[in-house]
């Protein structure tokens, strides 16, 4: 029996564990600084829009117990508002999703996912892990896999600069899980806003813990009108910014908001961090090796709402590696390999990512104007939010994507 220490119990951390218990062979432990109370009666933790790749995964070791009762996010659009005229849009489009995508308030996610993990006979351990009792763990266990995205254990893992273009945040962030807001007509969908020089809002269904609401997720440019969350301290006041943000760059997402509420005194956040693509394997003092995962390893900005997404991914590609590898060693050299395997697809969620997060070349701004016209482009944009590797390699090189342009406008009736 393979002994195996997960430190974190996130997306990835509870996928990768329940999946390798379902496989039976391994004795799994979670360690949490959280019991699962705390959890559910904490604040929000992310926005975690997932799509169907990821949803994929949790699906081939029976983990969606949410596919009934979420509200479906049945597309994506985007609209871009009009610099010269300001409460009017340059454009707008709207994809269809081939297969629905769904947003689960981890706080209901994270404690079922807990349930069916002691369910199976895996062991769940409260405690604050530090740097000495990851060193113990090195002594009991077979395998330390690090989940926890923040604190201290993260900071072992070694920044790797050949990887992260970006040394400082590039966004100031903000959540608002609000409830009432009018819904999207035909369909559901993610509703992005890229307002040039400012920065980004984007807003879809989700299932909170009282229930369905819309997640608000707001990426402002550092030192712009959207990065305004310093002098936010209580819920209310959260509250009121959204709604400003809104009512002075994106009316139209204001109408939407006329009869917004919040679900929950702790259903709103505001930070910052740094895009950061770290060195899978860390050396503690005592010497023994620890294997990062998911967002200790490579975390993006949000702004195209991969996070949980990755995770998932991320879980599947090391399940899979910890089984196939049987009895064998798990060596520095096996986890530097199945990272890399994970890496080989993360790498263009990265890269693509960053690529918001400058000023758009030409070609996008083509390449976006003309989804408003071709809906087969708009269709295929939305779609590859589920993989984004299929993006590569046209998205960057602007020849490509006018070629992409120019296929998708033939289709166009004249």
């Amino acid at each position: 029996m393979r002994r195996i220490a997960i430190v974190g119990a996130g997306q990835a951390g509870l996928q990768t564990a329940i999946g390798l218990l379902k496989n039976g062979g391994y004795e799994v432990t979670v360690f949490s600084n959280r019991t699962p109370e705390q959890i559910r009666t904490g604040k929000v933790m992310s926005s975690q829009c997932m799509f169907d790749m990821a949803l994929s995964h949790e699906r081939e070791i029976g983990i969606n117990y949410w596919d009934e009762s979420c509200p479906p996010v049945q597309g994506l659009g985007v609209t871009v508002p009009n610099p010269e005229k300001p409460g009017e849009k340059l454009f707008t489009w709207a994809g269809r999703l081939e297969k629905e995508a769904q947003a689960v308030d981890q706080r209901i996610k994270m404690p079922r996912l807990i349930e069916e993990l002691q369910k199976l006979g895996g062991k769940f351990v409260v405690e604050d892990v530090g740097i000495e009792s990851m060193e113990r763990m090195t002594e009991d266990y077979d395998l330390v896999i690090v989940a926890a995205g923040k604190g201290e254990i993260v900071r072992v893992f070694e920044r790797d600069a050949d990887r992260s273009p970006f040394d400082k945040p590039m966004r100031a962030l903000a959540l608002t899980y609000v409830k009432n807001m009018e819904p999207i007509r035909p369909f559901s969908k993610v509703s992005f806003n890229l307002i040039p020089g400012v920065g980004e809002y984007f807003v879809f269904p989700s299932e909170t813990i009282n229930g369905d609401c819309e997640i608000m997720v707001f990426e402002g440019v550092p030192g712009g009108p959207m990065d305004c969350w310093g002098d936010v301290t209580t819920p209310e006041q959260h509250l009121e910014k959204s709604l400003w943000i809104l009512k002075t760059f994106l009316p139209w997402e204001y109408e939407r908001c006329q009869n917004v509420t919040l679900t929950d005194d702790n259903g709103v956040l505001a930070g910052r961090f740094a895009p950061t693509v770290r060195k899978p394997v860390a050396t503690l003092p005592n010497g023994g090796k620890v294997f990062g995962i998911a967002d200790v390893v490579v975390v993006n900005d949000p702004i195209t709402g991969q996070g949980s997404n990755n995770a998932s991914k991320c879980s599947k590609v090391y399940l899979d590696e910890i089984l196939a590898h049987g009895d064998q060693p798990y060596t520095e050299a096996w986890m530097n390999a199945t990272f890399e395997k994970y890496y080989a697809y993360a790498q263009t969620v990265t890269n693509w990512t960053n690529s918001m997060l400058t000023p758009p070349p030409p070609h996008i701004l083509n390449l976006m104007g003309a989804a408003s016209v071709a809906q087969s482009l708009a269709d295929l944009i939305a779609n590859n939010f589920s993989d984004p590797s299929q993006f590569t390699p046209w998205w960057f090189d602007a020849d490509q994507t006018e070629a992409v342009i120019a296929s998708h406008m033939s289709k166009v009736a004249i």
